[in-house]
């Protein structure tokens, strides 16, 4: 695998995980040249399977729309980047698992998954996610989700 860093094609495996109940292998390398550090994925070439929008459009599934979502709202928050990459494989793993069946999900559900997983890491990521992805058009929406935050 070429290091993004140097582009030495010489590495070594440093961790290897099985994502998605075994449907693909998250490892992490070392380049021996310069050391530089990254991730890469492997997984089986399946049929992708279709997110269907709120207006009934289907688009195929993009891992980096979750995760450009999910960097935006935990943007400035003291959150380590292996937090955030768990945060989105968990998604990505959840969203296979709940696709599989027909090979679609709605994006609602793809939705709802990050707004679980970003209130259990962070409240203030959550509230931004949350006012993209519901579409809060004043300041009491902000509170009435703020309250429902504060009751759980």
């Amino acid at each position: 695998m070429r290091c993004p860093h140097c582009g030495n094609l010489d590495d070594k495996v440093v961790e290897s995980r099985n994502l998605a109940g075994g449907e693909a292998i998250r490892r992490r390398r070392e380049c021996n040249s310069c050391g530089f550090r990254f991730t890469s994925y492997e997984r089986v070439e399946d049929k992708q399977f279709m997110v269907i929008k709120r207006d009934g459009r289907r688009e195929p599934f993009d891992r980096s729309k979750i995760e450009r979502g999910v960097e935006r709202a935990l943007e400035k928050r003291p959150i380590s980047q292996m937090n955030i990459e768990s945060l989105i494989n968990d998604v990505e793993d959840k969203v296979a698992i709940l696709g599989k069946v027909n090979h679609e999900i709605d994006s609602a559900v793809v939705g709802n998954l990050v707004l679980e997983k970003l209130s259990a890491l962070d409240k203030v990521a959550y509230i931004r996610f949350a006012s993209v992805y519901r579409h809060f058009e004043n300041s009491e929406e902000f509170i009435r989700e703020i309250q429902k935050l504060g009751g759980e």
